[in-house]
């Protein structure tokens, strides 16, 4: 297993291929290449023969390099890493930091692959193979490219956090249509392994991603709400638009989702009160939630009785004579018959 870091510092766990698989994968997509420059080759010998020596001389030097030079290159970019060969044994080429490869990875891989599988019959390219601790050949180290294995046991999918509770059905309004599908990738492969990370670092790294998200969503995230939870409620909520779109949604569908964001809204305006328990942490109250020093002080001050309101009010900064006393019983009792016009029995 060989561990790659992506550009959002996520670290990926990747299986190299191995020798055998990558040899058999060359050797299908050489059949399939040679099958087919043979077959052109004939049509084109056919379609030419009134031609001299030197103009099919030319157009043979033009199909090899479409077909066995220019044929691999196109169908690596265009399937990004996946051959005929490759797709057959599970395989695929990604760049060193996991990512998918693009044009110059596939014309340095396939330029170089002429060298060392086609003119030395693959000596070279098995030599580099085993002499690489990732089996990667010289057109591999040249192009800063990989070829890993895709079919890998379910058991290391990892798995996505359900978000909490109180937030089901918070985010059934975003406009989800402008998020890139890299980043839903990046938060995915966050939140299965966010708890192997350091909490400084993963704290950081789910912040920076809610920013991103809610960037591209126009709505930024709600206050008291950890980002690591946010990230997760909007990955659910697109998770839950593409099942409605596979699967439809019918009138007991869409009866069972509105009683889902409708408890989900009287569950979030009750959570930050509440708090909520789970790999996403409590949430996050807000500064301005928090009562200033010394308000405590005062709020005895001007609510506490004759003895001990002379006490806290020597150690308050506020002077004794600008703290309003409290009202009496009776006339806050009067008070709220005037208002609501129903007076309390005495």
């Amino acid at each position: 297993m060989s561990e790659l870091v992506t550009g959002e510092a996520v670290a990926l766990e990747l299986r190299p291929a191995k020798l055998p698989s990558r040899a058999l994968a060359v050797l299908v997509d050489l059949a399939v290449v040679v099958i087919a420059y043979i077959a052109v080759t004939i049509g084109v010998v056919a379609a030419t023969a009134s031609l001299d020596e030197a103009a099919q001389t030319a157009l043979s030097i033009a199909m090899f390099v479409l077909l066995l030079v220019g044929g691999p290159i196109a169908v690596e970019t265009l399937s990004h890493g996946r051959s005929l060969g490759k797709l057959a044994c599970g395989l695929r080429v990604v760049r060193d930091d996991g990512g998918p490869i693009r044009f110059r990875h596939a014309l340095v891989r396939g330029l170089i692959g002429v060298i060392e599988i086609l003119m030395t019959l693959g000596v070279v390219a098995v030599i580099a193979s085993l002499v690489s601790a990732r089996g990667r050949r010289l057109g591999d180290v040249f192009a800063g490219t990989l070829v890993v294995r895709e079919r890998v046991p379910l058991a290391r999918t990892g798995f996505v956090p359900p978000p909490p509770p109180w937030l089901a059905g918070r985010f059934s309004g975003l406009d989800l249509s402008a998020v890139p599908d890299g980043l839903w990738l990046a938060i995915r492969q966050y939140l299965t392994r966010m708890r192997q990370l350091d909490p400084q670092v993963s704290w950081s790294m789910a912040e920076q991603l809610a920013t991103d998200l809610a960037a591209r969503t126009g709505t930024p995230a709600p206050q008291g709400v950890p980002p690591a939870a946010f990230l997760a409620a909007v990955l659910q909520e697109r998770q839950t638009r593409e099942a409605r779109r596979t699967f439809g949604n019918g009138p007991g569908a869409a009866a069972g989702v509105g009683a889902a964001g409708g408890a989900g809204a009287v569950v979030g305006g009750a959570g930050p009160a509440a708090g909520a328990s789970g790999p996403y942490g409590p949430p996050v109250v807000p500064p301005a939630a928090v009562p200033p020093p010394g308000a405590h002080g005062a709020g005895a001050a001007a609510v506490g009785g004759q003895s001990g309101g002379g006490a806290v009010g020597d150690r308050s900064p506020v002077p004794r004579d600008l703290v309003e006393e409290a009202p009496a019983p009776q006339d806050a009792a009067s008070a709220d018959g005037r208002a609501t016009g129903f007076v309390p029995p005495a």
